[in-house]
């Protein structure tokens, strides 16, 4: 038996159909907060409280092998907490321990946790790609707790013998996507013309797909034990040419201007928009090198296809 976590969720959603769909052999289970109908026929379906230091878990974690914990309080924007820090902390570290901890109680051998490049850093020197062996580098709220929370898995993994696999995934896009990502498929989709012309960063992302499909190769890869993996789709893109293919996807020409980076980066700092250039004007590269070696891994779909797939989701959902 497997639990998913997190599955009403983007990656939790996407992950219980692949399973449903394509390994009908392994049984699923979903925890979730509220009633889970919309789920994959088949699938059971557990209610479970927020993930909270003090919640329950047995009846979910009955007769389980493997734990995929998507599960998490995400990163936001503008996050209105008086304390983020601390509520991160609570649902992703302590909450994340205590699954953990009961998973391991009743042995689940595996405990597959999806973390977040956030870990490595916020940006990468061009042509630099952070490694899965690299020191962690968090900066902010969201990033330490999924730290705080691997050190915390390692930790439990080294005293009871449940192997954990921790995935830290760069910016996840696939039909569905929402935040940033969605702001720019509407920009393109209305014509609007944007200063974006002349970027000249690189950023790694990965396909819905792709990660999912690496989560399905962790459950049970002898490999993957105890390891640590950074995954993309193995091309890496400047701004410029993500808005150009993603674009030609939609069939709508992306109306770039080549206004010069260090023009917008001061525009940015005027109206106290840093962070939104940094991730339009950084680099933000991840090398996927040892996931493919340890693994035998490839992503199987490549950056134009999920990009296709978006478009496609958006203009017949």
């Amino acid at each position: 038996m497997i639990l998913v976590t997190g599955s009403t969720g983007f990656i939790g959603r996407a992950l219980i159909d692949r399973l449903h769909e394509e390994h009908a052999h392994l049984p699923v289970r979903a925890s979730c907060r509220a009633s889970a109908g919309t789920l994959a026929p088949g699938v059971q379906s557990i209610c479970v409280r927020d993930l909270l230091p003090d919640t329950e878990w047995s009846a979910a974690l009955q007769r389980v092998d493997a734990v995929l914990h998507c599960a998490a309080r995400v990163h936001v924007m503008r996050d209105a907490s008086r304390d983020p820090l601390s509520e991160f902390r609570q649902v992703n570290v302590q909450g994340t321990l205590n699954l953990a901890r009961q998973a391991a109680a009743m042995g689940v051998k595996r405990f597959v946790f999806v973390s977040s490049v956030k870990v490595n850093g916020e940006l990468t020197r061009l042509g630099s790609p952070f490694h899965a062996a690299d020191a962690p580098a968090p900066m902010d709220a969201y990033g330490v707790s999924k730290w705080e929370a691997e050190i915390g898995l390692r930790a439990i993994a080294q005293e009871t013998g449940m192997e954990v696999v921790i995935i830290r995934p760069p910016l996840v896009y696939g039909p569905g996507v929402k935040a940033n990502f969605a702001s720019m498929v509407r920009w393109l989709q209305r014509g609007i013309p944007l200063p974006l012309g002349a970027i000249h960063n690189l950023r790694s992302l990965v396909a819905l797909d792709n990660l999912v499909d690496l989560i399905i190769t962790c459950i049970h890869h002898p490999a993957a034990a105890n390891q640590t993996f950074l995954v993309s789709d193995g091309e890496d893109v400047s701004t410029t040419e993500l808005l150009q293919r993603m674009g030609a996807a939609l069939g709508k020409p992306a109306r770039l201007l080549p206004v010069p980076q260090r023009l917008l980066e001061w525009g940015a700092a005027l109206v106290g928009k840093q962070a939104v250039a940094q991730r339009l004007f950084s680099s933000l590269q991840v090398d996927i090198s040892a996931t493919r070696q340890l693994l035998g891994w490839t992503p199987p779909v490549s950056l134009e296809q999920g990009l296709r797939q978006v478009a496609q989701s958006v203009q017949h959902p």
